[in-house]
């Protein structure tokens, strides 16, 4: 009988994770936090890319996004009825059928709004008498045989136009329609009659049988061609002073297009296609671009004239809207390729932390297998798959929740971002620790910074590193983020090579003022002071990996915080240059004068403090400019003296505002305008207020504040000018850089008492009164009034999925590197806690009471959190300031925005995203240091002090 003598051994691996599961546990949370940020990011970035497109594509004025196939009226050479059927319904579906099929991908229609028909390109003269003339000019009419009218809108009276017999080019009857609006504005009633002139003269009668209302009046189908639905008062080109007529269009019935061929407005047939971004991504951009190209004057126009004719043409504005779509896109992908390059710099130095602390537990360990004939390569695997067990499923577990999180991206940038944070670890940590082993190491050697010397290497490593960060900084003071070809990653990694820097200098200077500090401790009589920074100038804990990893994070935090920062206050400044205060209320147009029971009505609401009412008049003429004078005599109230900047332009109008200076400089100081130097605006003498219903002396001269341009046209002397306000004189007395609810930049600022005309057109507001209030109190006032509130304005520059999405990633920047610096600080006080537990046993067994190793600890660990903190504070702020020159924040801050202002936006430091973090850094430092020993006080000193015990 056989007996199996080999003796039974447990699996590694097993007897691994049982031994300590709370470190492999630690670790698979560490990775798997750290996996779901790698593959959250690129899918973010997509899902914010391919939401902007489709939001830019779907909210874009329907006239420019729309695809227009058209192609003139059939050639007079062919026989009438091969004429009259290109035109009629059946023929024109079969080409919109083929039209659809000719579009090449990524391009798609949306199938329900595709309208087609025959329209006329010249608007034809309507006599009939009854029709409107505002300045006795009659209105211009076009018609428009168009697909689908029963589909997109609802009869409001009348009945549907229809063809009751078969149309030709000799048909003059047909029946029409127009919306609700047309039938408003030019009086057409159920019933109604029009005529069209044929080309031979003779009058096509089109009887309008009803009156429809648009189901989606801002959709494709009535938004491609406004006139569809809504009328327009238009100036007259050939008149020799400014006349107005109206024009609008009559729909005709969907099979009436024959009858416009016999007519002399150039009578062509049309396909509109509007575009579908239901499929699109936000990659799709580029391909689009060329499709639409090749579309218009390419390979694809061919295909479009082989399907609807040789004469046809393609039309498109959407090209446009991708083309914007891809520059913002572009100005902001390098500003979120620093916060990225941040945060994945932190990211991968704490994995190599963790991975040290794991090997500075388990050194002896593994010494003890290497004593005794373990080989490299057999510890190196063995270690390699216990952390392949732990880290691989953390590392897929990572993916699927960046997958469930963000629904809408590529799946392949964000698997091998996940993959490589598995690989890093699995790779540096038994490489790490196998690396520790290569040549035996004595008992007991020291592993504080007294052994530690820099050698050449070193010096040569920190020297180059020095050079990549400086010109990487240069390069992005000079250009900005971005290059010629595309995102530079040197220049978006510039604040991470700043912080590294900064880490290799302090870890060298560190130790310096504590071995000095250390010398008075000395004499002192308490051990406390002197053990604590002897230990801090020596301890392992501060080297330069900890450091590193903070100041990543703690720059990292900086520049997002900044980045938050400096878009908020962007758009904080747009939109109090576009109101004025923190409420407008004005006349719809720029004349109106606002009644005085709205001005009582909305000063007396709950919540205003301050009111400021003005007179504005835009355009005043300026007489010609003063030769020789340098300016006003007033010294600048803002910027610059009168002859200051804008002196050299040639300024031959501005704005005339008449205020109540008191009133106009409390409100300007309330809401952070440049003080305003009302007493030079002080209405006594010649410029004392006139009383109401007395007229202005021409030669009346009143004093002004000026914009510089202005200041500089009008000169020292008073010079005279003609408003509706009154004849008089301005004299300048000082200057300003801008005024309250005004975008120009040339403008006069006088004391409204002293106006023959004192009726404000704009009211000024401070405070937080309800929106709903101020808004019904208004309107009640009529409709010619609108409140316009700051807070509303501040909203509409948050309008792009764009904009949002980056902003989003830079506040998980900002969070995600204050995080990881904290748990920086919590692996560096770990990877010492054995060494410090010892230390309190033997002093206990020397008289060491428990507050005092409370104090020592603290002491300990205080001078490395101060510098980790102060130098975090330092290289941020360094960051931001070296950085700023070269970033320009407009893309995310006001991009896409009509009338926003776009000069530059920098970046502004942001002192919560700086000293927050810090602050961070030294609480857990203490805590952590207290709760040491703490912890070690409940333990005996048996339990620490073992024979034979290397620590």
């Amino acid at each position: 009988m056989g007996h199996n003598n080999r003796a039974a051994t447990a699996p590694w691996i097993r007897t691994r994770l049982r031994t300590a599961p709370g470190a492999a546990a630690a670790l698979a949370v560490l990775v798997l936090v750290t996996a779901f940020l790698a593959a959250a990011f690129p899918r973010a970035v997509d899902a914010y890319e391919t939401k902007g497109l489709r939001h830019d594509i779907r909210t874009a004025d329907a006239g420019r996004s729309v695809l227009e196939v058209s192609r003139p009226q059939p050639g007079l050479e062919l026989p009438q009825a091969q004429r009259d059927a290109e035109a009629r319904s059946p023929e024109l579906t079969r080409v919109g059928a083929g039209l659809l099929k000719t579009l090449p991908a990524p391009l798609r229609a949306d199938t329900s709004s595709v309208a087609y028909g025959v329209r006329t390109t010249e608007p034809a003269l309507a006599d009939e008498p009854w029709l409107p003339r505002p300045d006795a000019v009659p209105p211009k009419l076009s018609y428009v045989a168009q697909s689908g009218l029963k589909d997109h809108a609802t009869l409001a009276s009348g009945a549907w136009p229809t063809t009751p017999r078969e149309v030709t080019s000799d048909s003059r009857e047909v029946q029409g329609a127009v919306t609700e609006e047309t039938a408003a504005e030019l009086k057409v009633k159920v019933g109604a009659t029009v005529e069209l002139l044929t080309a031979a003269q003779e009058p096509i009668t089109v009887t309008i049988t009803g009156i429809v209302a648009p189901r989606d009046p801002r959709g494709s189908y009535w938004s491609a061609d406004p006139l569809l639905r809504t009328p327009s008062l238009v100036p007259d080109p050939e008149a020799p002073f400014p006349v107005f007529y109206w024009t609008c269009t009559v729909l005709l019935a969907e099979d009436a297009g024959p009858a416009l061929l016999s007519t002399a407005t150039e009578p062509a047939l049309f396909w509109r296609i509007p575009p579908d971004p239901a499929g699109l991504t936000g990659r799709d951009g580029a391909r689009l671009t060329e499709v639409i190209a090749s579309l218009e004057s390419g390979p694809g126009l061919l295909k479009v004239r082989e399907t609807a004719g040789e004469t046809a043409a393609f039309a498109t504005g959407l090209g446009h809207i991708v083309e914007a779509n891809a520059r913002m896109r572009d100005a902001i992908s390098p500003v979120i390729a620093v916060a990225a390059l941040g945060i994945g710099s932190v990211a991968a130095v704490v994995l190599l932390m963790t991975g040290s602390l794991i090997a500075a537990r388990r050194r002896s360990e593994l010494a003890l297998m290497r004593s005794r004939g373990g080989s490299l390569r057999g510890i190196g695997g063995r270690l390699l798959a216990e952390t392949a067990v732990t880290v691989l499923p953390a590392s897929a577990l990572g993916l699927l929740l960046a997958v469930l999180a963000v629904g809408e991206g590529r799946w392949w940038p964000g698997a091998p971002a996940a993959a490589g944070v598995g690989l890093l670890v699995c790779v540096a940590l038994p490489l790490r620790t196998t690396l520790q082993h290569i040549r035996p190491t004595l008992h007991g050697a020291r592993e504080d910074m007294v052994s530690a010397r820099p050698s050449r290497r070193r010096t040569v490593a920190e020297l180059t590193l020095l050079v990549l960060a400086v010109g990487a900084v240069t390069a992005l003071r000079r250009r900005g983020t971005s290059s010629d070809d595309g995102t530079d990653l040197l220049v978006s990694a510039a604040p991470v090579l700043v912080a590294l820097i900064a880490a290799l200098v302090l870890v060298r200077l560190y130790p310096l003022p504590l071995r000095l500090a250390t010398r008075p401790m000395a004499r002192l009589r308490g051990a406390i002071g002197f053990l604590s920074l002897a230990r801090a100038g020596r301890s392992s804990a501060g080297g330069a990996l900890p450091l590193l990893a903070l100041l990543l994070a703690l720059a990292t935090a900086a520049f997002g915080g900044s980045v938050i920062a400096g878009v908020g206050d962007a758009r904080d400044d747009a939109a109090l240059a576009s109101v004025g205060a923190d409420v407008r209320v004005s006349g719809v147009s720029e004349r109106t004068t606002l009644p005085d029971e709205l001005v009582r009505t909305v000063r007396d609401l709950d919540g205003v403090r301050g009111t400021a009412p003005l007179r504005i008049e835009h355009s005043v003429a300026l007489p010609e400019a003063a030769a020789g004078d340098g300016g006003a005599d007033g010294s600048s109230a803002g910027t610059g003296t009168g002859s200051g900047s804008g002196s050299g332009e040639d300024v031959g109008a501005a704005a005339v505002v008449g205020v109540d200076p008191a009133r106009y400089a409390d409100v300007a100081r309330a809401t952070g305008l440049p003080a305003f130097p009302a007493a030079r605006l002080k209405a006594t003498g010649p410029s004392a207020p006139l009383p109401e219903g007395t007229e202005s002396d021409p030669d009346r001269v009143l004093p002004a504040i000026a914009s510089p341009s202005v200041a500089a046209r009008l000169g020292k002397e008073p010079q005279a000018l003609d408003t509706l306000s009154g004849n008089f004189k301005v004299q300048v007395v000082g200057t300003v850089p801008r005024v309250a609810s005004l975008s120009t930049t040339n403008f006069l600022i006088v004391n409204s008492a002293a106006l023959e005309q004192q009726a404000p057109t704009t009211l000024l507001l401070t405070g937080a009164p309800d929106p709903g209030k101020l808004h019904a109190a208004v309107e009640g006032s009529g409709e010619e009034y609108a409140a316009h509130l700051r807070s509303e304005e501040r909203a509409r520059y948050v309008n792009t999925p764009m904009q949002a999405g980056a902003e989003r990633i830079y506040l998980a920047a900002v969070a995600a590197g204050a995080g990881y610096a904290l748990l920086a600080v919590l692996l560096s006080l770990l990877q010492t806690a054995p060494e410090r537990k010892t230390l309190l046993a033997r002093l206990r067994t020397m008289g060491l009471t428990t507050g005092q190793g409370r104090r020592l600890l603290a002491f300990e660990a205080t001078p490395q959190a101060l510098l980790a903190a102060g130098g975090g504070l330092f290289t941020g702020w360094a960051t931001i300031a070296l950085l700023s020159p070269g970033v320009d924040l407009v893309p995310l801050a006001l991009a896409g925005v009509a009338g926003s202002d776009t000069s530059p936006v920098p970046l502004r430091t942001d002192l919560w995203s700086l000293g927050l973090p810090a602050a961070g850094v030294v609480a857990l430092a203490a805590a952590v240091a207290g709760v040491q020993a703490w912890w070690a006080s409940r333990r005996g000193s048996i339990t620490e002090l073992r024979a034979g015990d290397s620590r």
